[in-house]
């Protein structure tokens, strides 16, 4: 009677903690206790600054167009609103090469790496008014990066290299573009696989916590990777559910009692 009591003990136990929770799955959890602080949540990320391999949009106007044909081969009208903009900017657009620079018409090559579009929208004006332009052209430059480009793999809906158009993207917006997380991905521990100058680093990001919006890694940088590692449960085979768990022991206990039964018999 006890050996069948400690059987149905841990059969219960296994179904019952072995199965995915909702602590598991749902995003942003507020863990605060009534009486805490209301956390103060960060809103916008710092600017992005411009690293090897990005690719540059920048668009000269000014009064005169036919002065400004030479420095805008890529027809900018909706910003690469779809696939063959963004195609024609691959070929026609500005690539900062391995050395943190672009070669720019008139201007040669000139250093972006590390800097904001801004600043390098302030740094070609100055350039170009110096060397093409006078004061008097009413010279207006504006410097972009062609959406958020990003690599997602592992326990998603949808692996592949996708583009946002928008300035800033956080890794919500980026998961559900990419059909979002199965439910076996382990949300508290997402991988973010970051280039920096000196090479790359991995950093870590609890989707689970509220906190992590505070998270400098909430907003996602371009060619950032993503990786989604599935939850320890689906590695050792474990049921998603408590009806799976139940049915897969309740397999294991017919199996193990036909065997107990036939021996026996014999």
């Amino acid at each position: 009677m006890n050996k069948w009591f400690l059987v149905v003990l841990v059969v219960v136990n296994t179904v019952f903690v072995s199965c995915i929770t909702n602590k598991d799955v749902v995003y942003l959890q507020d863990h605060r206790d009534e009486n805490d602080t209301i956390p103060v949540l960060r809103e916008l990320p710092k600017p992005y600054k411009v690293q090897v391999n990005d690719l540059l949009s920048i668009n000269v106007k000014a009064l005169d167009e036919e002065l400004t044909k030479i420095f805008n081969p890529v027809e900018t009208n909706n910003n690469n609103a779809n696939g063959q903009n963004q195609s024609n900017l691959y070929f026609n657009g500005f690539t900062v090469d391995d050395h943190g620079k672009i070669k720019f018409p008139i201007l040669g090559e000139i250093t972006v790496l590390g800097y904001t579009t801004i600043e390098i929208e302030e740094l070609v004006k100055k350039e170009l008014l110096e060397q093409y332009f006078k004061e008097t052209a009413e010279l207006f430059v504006t410097v972009r990066l062609p959406g958020v480009t990003y690599t997602v793999t592992g326990e998603v809906n949808g692996t592949g290299i996708y583009t946002i158009f928008e300035d800033r993207v956080n890794i919500i917006d980026a998961l559900a573009n990419a059909g979002d997380v199965m439910l076996t991905a382990n949300r508290k521990d997402i991988l973010i696989v970051r280039q920096y100058p000196d090479g790359q680093r991995i950093h870590h990001i609890d989707l689970t916590d509220i906190s992590a919006m505070n998270s400098p890694y909430y907003y996602i940088q371009p060619n950032d990777i993503i990786l989604v590692k599935p939850l320890k449960r689906k590695v050792i085979g474990a049921g998603q559910t408590v009806i799976q768990n139940f049915a897969a022991i309740m397999s294991i206990l017919a199996g193990i009692t036909s065997i107990y039964v036939l021996t026996n018999s014999l």
